[in-house]
C-alpha cells in the first residue's frame, strides 16, 4: 500500500458477523462492533448499488472507525433490473492524494455460479472484499525517502487543516464513459500506548496509598530545572522563594494516554513564610498543557523553530493543585498536582509536513499582593518541557485522576481554552 497521507471510542465490541454466502472471502479478525451501509439509486429511487462494511464504530450512524492493524471488510451488492456493462468493480482506500485499489470483478472473473460473462445481466450480485491497513508509509520528499507511523484521522471545526480516510467502491464503467463511485469516510487509530511509570507510582495508583515524591522515588520523576523568584510583598519588603532543583517534577515516562492523569510534584522552599504561603496557592500556580499544531516542510522536524505562519497553539489543559497532609514544614511547601488528558485530545503525530505536539508551560505565578522583580514578565513561559499524548494507557495500570473534587472543579471553573486561529488551507498544502 503506498500511502503519502493518509471521537474515538475504546469499548469492547462483540465478534464480526457472519459471512453471507457469496462470492470471495473475509478473513477480518478484529472484533467489530457495527455495521456500515450506504447505496446508489437509480432515478426511480431504487438501490442498484450497496457497500456494507464492518467496522469498531459503536453505532451504524456513526463513520466507521478501524484501528491501527484492522482490516476493513465487507461486502458489496448488485441489483440490476436490466443488463449493466460494467467493465470493473474495484474498492479503494484514499488518503490525500494518494490511494490503493483492490480489483473485486472484471468480465473475466467467474461470477458466484462459475460463470463468465461480458456484462452482467438482471438479477443480484454479491462479493465480499478485505483490504489491510498499514502500520507505516513511505513519503518521497525531494531525492530521499522517508517512513512515517500512519497517521490518525485528525479534522476539527477551527481547523483549517484536515487527515481524512475514504472507502470508495467504483463501478468501471469503460472507455469514454464516466465512472460511478460510492465514498465513505472513515476514522483511523493509530494504537500507541503509553509506557509504564516506575514500580512505586504503580503499587501507589494499585493500593491508593500516598505518592512518593522525586526524592525518594527518582526513578518515577522527570527534574525540571529550579527556578528563583524574587519579588515585594504588598510593596514593603523583598522576598526571595525557589522552586526546588530536586523537586519540580512531572512522572516519568513523559508519555501520557488520553482519558488519563499525568501526576506533578511540586515544592517551594524560601525564608518568608507569607510568601510561601501566597506562592503554594493552587490559584497562583498557572502550568498549562500546550498543544501546537505544525504545517509546511518543517513541520516534522524537531530541531526547527517554530513559525508563526504555519505554527498554531492552543491551551487544552490546566493543571490542578492541592496541598497533601503533613507535608509541608516551615521554610518548605508541598504541592502535588495533575494535568487531566481530555479523551477528546487527538494524539501526538509527526508525519510529512504536518505535526501535532504537545508541550507543558509554567507559566508566570499569579499572586496578588506580590510582586515579582524577577523572573521579568517577559520570561514566559518560567519551564517548558515536551511530552506525548498517545491512544491507550499503559498495560496493567490505569493513571486515574487523585485530585480531591473540589480541585477539580475550582480549576474547571477558572479555566477555558482558548479558539484556534484559522488559516488559509491552500496556503499550505499539507500533502503532496
Amino acid at each position: 500500500m503506498d500511502f503519502e497521507l493518509p471521537a474515538y471510542s475504546a469499548s469492547e465490541f462483540p465478534p464480526n458477523p457472519p459471512p453471507s454466502h457469496s462470492a470471495g472471502s473475509s478473513t477480518n479478525t478484529t472484533q467489530h462492533g457495527s455495521l456500515h451501509s450506504s447505496s446508489l439509486e437509480d432515478s426511480k429511487g431504487h438501490k442498484w448499488l450497496t457497500l456494507t462494511v464492518h467496522s469498531r464504530a459503536p453505532h451504524a450512524s456513526s463513520p466507521p472507525c478501524f484501528y491501527q492493524g484492522d482490516v476493513i471488510s465487507g461486502q458489496v451488492d448488485i441489483d440490476a433490473l436490466k443488463s449493466e456493462s460494467i467493465g470493473g468493480i474495484a474498492i479503494k482506500v484514499t488518503a490525500g492524494r494518494t490511494n490503493t485499489e483492490k480489483e473485486i470483478w472484471t468480465p473475466s472473473t467467474p461470477l458466484p455460479d462459475g460463470s463468465t460473462v461480458s456484462e452482467l445481466g438482471k438479477g443480484k450480485y454479491s462479493w465480499l472484499f478485505s483490504l489491510t491497513l498499514p502500520t507505516e508509509v513511505e513519503v518521497h520528499d525531494q531525492k530521499t525517502v522517508k517512513k512515517f507511523p500512519l497517521p490518525p484521522t485528525f479534522s476539527e471545526r477551527t481547523s483549517a487543516v484536515y487527515l481524512d480516510y475514504k472507502l470508495i467502491l467504483i463501478i468501471k464503467r469503460g472507455v469514454l464513459k464516466v465512472n460511478q463511485t460510492l465514498p465513505t469516510i472513515f476514522s483511523y487509530v493509530p494504537l500507541t500506548r503509553a509506557e509504564p511509570p516506575s514500580r512505586m507510582l504503580q503499587k501507589a495508583y494499585r493500593e491508593n496509598l500516598p505518592l512518593v515524591g522525586p526524592e525518594g522515588d527518582p526513578d518515577g520523576w522527570h527534574v525540571l530545572p529550579s527556578v528563583t523568584i524574587h519579588g515585594k510583598i504588598f510593596h514593603t519588603r523583598s522576598v526571595e522563594v525557589v522552586l526546588s532543583p530536586s523537586q519540580f517534577a512531572f512522572a516519568n515516562p513523559l508519555t501520557y494516554a488520553r482519558g488519563t492523569s499525568a501526576p506533578i510534584w511540586l515544592t517551594l522552599t524560601g525564608n518568608d513564610e507569607q510568601a510561601l504561603d501566597l506562592l503554594s496557592s493552587p490559584k497562583a500556580i498557572k502550568l498549562l498543557m500546550v498543544r501546537s499544531l505544525a504545517m509546511g516542510p518543517d513541520a516534522s522536524n524537531d530541531d526547527m523553530e517554530p513559525r508563526s505562519g504555519n505554527t498554531f497553539f492552543s491551551n487544552v489543559a490546566r493543571t490542578v493543585f492541592w496541598a497533601p497532609e503533613h507535608a509541608s514544614a516551615p521554610g518548605k511547601r508541598v504541592l502535588q498536582g495533575e494535568v487531566g488528558i481530555k479523551p477528546s485530545l487527538k494524539p501526538s503525530t509527526l508525519f510529512h509536513k504536518f505535526s501535532i505536539r504537545y508541550h507543558m508551560e509554567l507559566q508566570p505565578f499569579e499572586v496578588p499582593g506580590l510582586v515579582v522583580t524577577a523572573p521579568t514578565p517577559k520570561t514566559n513561559p518560567l519551564l517548558k518541557q515536551k511530552v506525548t499524548v498517545v491512544n491507550l494507557g499503559a498495560q496493567g495500570i490505569t493513571m486515574r485522576s487523585r485530585a480531591p473534587p473540589e480541585s477539580v472543579q475550582e480549576q474547571a471553573e477558572d479555566y477555558q481554552t482558548p479558539v484556534p486561529l484559522l488559516i488559509d488551507v491552500m496556503a499550505w498544502p499539507v500533502y503532496e
